[in-house]
């Protein structure tokens, strides 16, 4: 994976959310403009190696991100043996919402347009959040991602929303199939052929990045003057 090298400091952030305090890694590229924060999926972390190698493609284009751990530590030691909370779409896209109004408030990334990347459960999660805020997501994707979860969300949905599947993810992409006929915004199904959930077959993670960086780029830094601060 020859990359160049990104201009920019990772900063450890705490982010308050829904009554809580996250954890998250933000980065900021020199001239960004827009900003994707990252809803990992069922028994992950901000320090997935892939969702990683996502954000280092996006950061190249000149888009900020942030990956954030949605459960804190406690959560994740009792969702490790229960793994309830992965799946509790609700309290993952309220931590979002709060995520997203931290980021809208932050002297770095308030003037940027938002969107969200969301794996697995959090694509659910990711959804939900985008339809509680329309004025502010501008994005979405999702990576093998349960967009099914979102239930009634779907249809109150208006940020543009692309939803990525590995073409061997049987049951996954079924349900992503199903979700796409619900969406009612701009939507698009991407197909990775031959991959399977977890994208690891050569190339396959390499062409998620690529999907996920046009989309944010397309939609995120439009021509013109970035977003106003928000109120």
């Amino acid at each position: 994976m020859d990359r160049r090298s990104v201009q920019a400091t990772e900063q450890l952030v705490r982010v308050p959310a829904a009554g809580v305090t996250l954890e998250g890694n933000l980065v900021v590229p020199t001239q960004a403009r827009g900003v994707v924060l990252f809803a990992h999926g069922s028994g992950s972390s901000r320090h997935s190696p892939r969702n990683r190698y996502v954000a280092g493609v996006l950061q190249e284009a000149a888009l900020a991100t942030l990956l954030i751990d949605l459960l804190t530590r406690e959560e994740e030691a009792i969702d490790l043996r229960t793994a309830h909370l992965r799946f509790d779409i609700g309290l993952l896209a309220e931590r979002l919402v709060g995520a997203s109004d931290w980021l809208a408030q932050y002297p770095e990334t308030q003037h940027f347009r938002l969107g969200y990347f969301g794996a697995s459960t959090g694509g659910g999660a990711a959804l939900v959040a985008a339809a509680q805020r329309p004025e502010r997501v501008d994005a979405v994707v999702s990576r093998g991602g349960r967009p099914d979860l979102a239930g009634p969300a779907l249809e109150q949905v208006r940020a543009p929303t692309l939803l990525i599947v590995g073409g061997h993810d049987f049951p996954v992409l079924e349900m992503n199939r199903a979700a796409l006929a619900q969406l009612r915004c701009e939507k698009r199904l991407e197909i990775v052929p031959g991959a399977t959930h977890l994208f690891e077959e050569p190339g396959a993670l390499e062409q998620v990045a690529r999907l996920a960086r046009d989309w944010f780029v397309a939609h995120l830094t439009p021509p013109g003057p970035s977003r106003l601060p928000h109120a």
